[in-house]
């Protein structure tokens, strides 16, 4: 019999949550002359919440604690006003006005705050609406998360115009105390909420919100959009840091206000199969040659492709189409069928080669539009294959049709451009997700890094009395972890030079070796294609004579000569600080002109071979690299490489502050670095990565008391079938015990979600048996889920019935233990059936102390506290 326990939602932390997002009893204490009163106040009143509303002007007047306070009260009233709320057990409100200090009033209070400046928080499923809204938000499967309450109003107005619904609308304001993280943990749960939208300009804590991003986007659409991205930075790096930081949570974005619209008008309505956006392409179909290019262009443009149809797909169209029709990808139809569009898109949306179906009409004199709208919705209902969007263009007559399909649930669009904005939005969402479930390991190289050599050089740097390092000391630091530098020797004089160069052989590079001097081509400090010993000492001569009137303070170490690289592409890449995410990747062209060139592509660390890939490919240099003309296509292998062990540097020494390697040359037999540069941080400040890596210290082996040998080791994505094999292993009762409810089968999404993790908010041990066909079995799993307030964390484990009584339960217990320990955890909970004897005897066994639980019988509650290490 396995040991097992709930995650079930339950926990003292999350009844919190529930008391902000799902209360049962609002409190409004308003000072009539804030302006936010009289709107807040009608809105609470007529919304038609479901729980009990009070009013009031003083918190001394209440009879009953509410769950949530909304405060429209002036500045210097907030805190009293929480202080005594916190006092009679009300611990979450919303501040639409003024707070200032609100972060450290909430700290002090021990009350969790939405806002300052909050446009409010609106549920419509139980009628809620405590906002600044100008209307009520109607029902549906849409959240929206933003800062902005103009944006969040015009957001509002067209989704009732479009009868578009929402399950949540959250305004967090300036962000103070509550933020994106906390929201994005209650819709990632919410199984209401289909789709969910971000406005959003600041985050606070980056580890917080992409680990808070990263668990929604598993589970469901997230689209985001930043209004003045480039006004702090007008050089667009860190707008495109926090694309790539948006992309490595599985968060889609976009531009503007009409692509957030476009993308909520799809993404609430359709969803891709599985298996769907990653290989095929965009169907068309009209009845109108002229919507049919336009959309095609609209596909190309958009980075699209059209789905190929080969001939026997087109052999089978046929069979079902109606006389008239032509072409292949656009599908032109013939005149005179009501339901001949709805049809066809029916058809091309079950081709295997069709990732989703645009159908495209333009009003025709006399037509039975309602019969074709009726088919089209029937065909995208029906449909279990590619998602099918519509452009119905027009406004006359079209309007009225429009907007009976979309209260029909289906995405409908007035234009070509819209409706394959809205196809585009569907792709790039999957392909997001897709690249979000990527997890690079901490050993990602055949090579291991020498680290103690790093490390070494670095406390040499800092011992002189430096932060930056010279180009042969950076150099040395890429050559460690195993990417091939230009030979290279360090001369202390003139004659040194010389002898180098002739050592290394003609023709070769000088450079001026120099802390001080990071840009040695601006002051002729760099000298190319050497051929001689006479030259080499005329080109140092030079050298010093310039650095000596125009860097006099400059100190200078001698000389670096370098043998003259073949001719091949001058790439750069670069590891660079984010204020808001911190250490990013940058590639791109190289050269002198990289910076303006302008092309560079971001991701953040951890990057593995895949995520690579994907970085050269969102750059021009990546087109180059496959070759054009005379120049031969570069081994994209080698450069992936490259940027993983730069990776690799940034999680290994976070006492980086900057990497840079330019150029990077790169042709058909690999890559060579010939020039870096390495700034450090000041003493004691080490950077934090927003991606956390893949924890492989915490793997390792383990004997059972049978004899047998398994790897324990933290939880990949690649383990889901095992995952789902092992569930299928269970007995009815095991499972009643661990999911407290009867499943026959874990759903994919459930699956993803359980072996999809991020590591800083949550772990998950492993038990593998590697059987002779090489196929990994799990054994058994644990896990420790952290909750919100960072210092409790709730436990699961269970155990495969072949291995009862061999130990491993309490092994992987004790990992979590030694886990939370680490993390700073100061308590592990967990709720158990009161039925499962066998499970309750073990964790008492363990040092847990438990209880029934008052608010269910039939379940107890385990509580055991952490003993931090040491």
């Amino acid at each position: 019999m396995s040991l097992s326990t709930s995650l079930a939602q339950h926990s003292a932390v999350r009844f919190r949550e529930q008391a902000l997002y799902r209360p049962r009893h609002v409190l409004l204490l308003a000072d009539p002359a804030m302006p936010a009163s009289a709107p807040l106040a009608r809105n609470l009143r007529e919304g038609g919440f479901t729980g009990t509303l009070t009013e009031a002007t003083d918190v001394s007047a209440l009879t009953q604690v509410p769950d949530l306070a909304v405060l429209s009260l002036a500045p210097a009233a907030i805190e009293a006003a929480m202080a005594a709320l916190s006092a009679r057990g009300c611990h979450a409100v919303v501040v639409p006005g003024p707070a200032p200090g609100l972060t450290e009033i909430s700290r002090r209070t021990g009350v969790r705050a939405l806002g300052q400046g909050s446009f409010g928080i609106c549920v419509p499923g139980i009628g809620l609406n405590a906002s600044l809204s100008h209307l009520a938000p109607r029902k549906g499967r849409l959240a929206l998360v933003g800062q902005s309450s103009a944006l969040t109003r015009a957001v509002l107005d067209w989704a009732e115009a479009e009868a578009v619904g929402f399950s949540h609308v959250i305004g967090i304001g300036e962000n103070d105390d509550l933020g994106f993280a906390h929201a994005l943990d209650w819709l990632s749960r919410d199984p209401g909420t289909g789709a969910i939208l971000l406005e959003l300009r600041r985050i606070k804590n980056r580890r917080m919100f992409i680990s808070a991003a990263r668990a929604a986007a598993r589970m469901r659409p997230v689209v985001a959009i930043r209004a003045g991205g480039r006004l702090a930075d007008p050089s667009g790096t860190s707008d495109a840091v926090m694309d790539a930081a948006l992309r490595r949570a599985g968060v889609l974005r976009v531009e503007g206000l009409d692509d957030l619209l476009s993308a909520a008008e799809t993404l609430a309505r359709v969803k891709l199969v599985a298996g769907a956006g990653t290989s095929g392409g965009i169907a068309l179909v009209s009845n109108a040659t002229g919507l049919g290019l336009l959309a095609a262009d609209r596909v190309l443009a958009g980075g699209a492709k059209l789905a190929e149809l080969p001939p026997e797909a087109l052999a089978a169209l046929e069979i079902g189409l109606r006389p008239g029709w032509h072409g292949a990808n656009p599908l032109i139809l013939g005149q005179g069928s009501a339901t001949a569009l709805g049809e066809a898109a029916a058809m091309l949306a079950g081709l295997r080669q069709v990732d989703a179906v645009v159908a495209l009409h333009a009003p025709v004199a006399g037509e039975d539009a309602g019969t074709m709208a009726a088919a089209l919705s029937a065909a995208a209902k029906a449909t279990r294959a590619a998602p099918i969007l519509v452009c119905w263009a027009g406004q006359a007559t079209a309007g009225a049709q429009r907007g009976a399909l979309a209260a029909a649930g289906l995405a409908v669009f007035p234009t070509p451009e819209g409706a394959v904005r809205g196809a585009l939005h569907l792709l790039h969402d999957r392909q997001n997700r897709l690249a979000a479930a990527e997890l690079p390991g901490r050993e990602v190289l055949a090579l291991k890094p020498d680290r103690a050599a790093v490390a070494a050089l670095l406390a040499r740097a800092r011992a002189e009395g430096r932060l930056s390092l010279t180009e042969d000391e950076a150099l040395a630091v890429l050559a460690a972890y195993g990417l091939p530098v230009v030979p290279t020797r360090v001369a202390a004089d003139v004659a040194a030079a010389e002898a180098a160069a002739t050592e290394l052989g003609f023709p070769v590079v000088l450079k001026l070796r120099s802390p001080d001097i990071a840009r040695k081509t601006e002051i002729g400090g760099v000298a190319l294609g050497l051929r001689s010993a006479q030259a080499v000492r005329e080109a140092a001569g030079a050298m010093q004579e310039r650095v000596a009137r125009e860097r006099p303070e400059a100190r200078l170490a001698g000389f670096l000569v370098q043998r003259q690289a073949s001719r091949a592409q001058e790439l750069r890449m670069r590891l660079g600080d984010d204020a808001m995410f911190g250490p990013f990747l940058g590639f791109g062209l190289g050269g002198t002109a990289a910076d303006v060139l302008g092309d560079e592509g971001f991701d953040l660390p951890p990057l593995n071979h895949t995520l690579a890939h994907g970085l050269i490919g969102r750059t021009r240099a990546g087109a180059l690299l496959a070759g054009y003309r005379d120049h031969a296509a570069v081994d994209l292998d080698a450069v992936a490489g490259a940027l993983v062990r730069l990776s690799q540097v940034a999680v290994d020494f976070p006492e980086i502050a900057a990497l840079g390697v330019n150029p990077l040359f790169a042709d058909a037999a690999g890559v060579m670095a010939a020039d870096a540069s390495c700034l450090l941080r000041p003493a004691g400040q080490m950077a934090l990565l927003a991606v956390p890596p893949y924890p492989e210290e915490w793997a390792a082996p383990w004997t059972a008391k049978s004899g047998e040998v398994l790897l324990v080791r933290p939880v990949r994505p690649e383990d889901a079938e095992a995952h789902a094999e092992m569930f299928r292993r269970l007995t009815p009762e095991d499972v009643r015990w661990r999911f407290f409810s009867q499943i026959r089968e874990l759903p994919a999404v459930q699956v993803a979600r359980l072996t999809q993790i991020d590591y800083d908010r949550e772990i998950a041990f492993v038990a593998i048996r590697r059987r002779a066909d090489g196929a990994e079995e799990m054994l058994g799993i644990s896990r420790l889920i952290r909750e919100a307030d960072g210092r409790s964390a709730e436990f699961a484990v269970v155990v495969d019935r072949g291995m009862k009584g061999q130990g491993l339960g309490r092994h992987l217990m004790q990992l979590l233990f030694d886990w939370a320990a680490a993390t700073g955890i100061e308590e592990v909970v967990g709720l158990i059936l009161s039925d499962n004897v066998p499970m309750l005897g073990f964790i008492r066994a363990l040092g847990f102390t438990t209880r029934r639980c008052t608010e269910d019988e039939d379940v107890v509650e385990a509580r055991r506290s952490v003993t931090p290490p040491g």
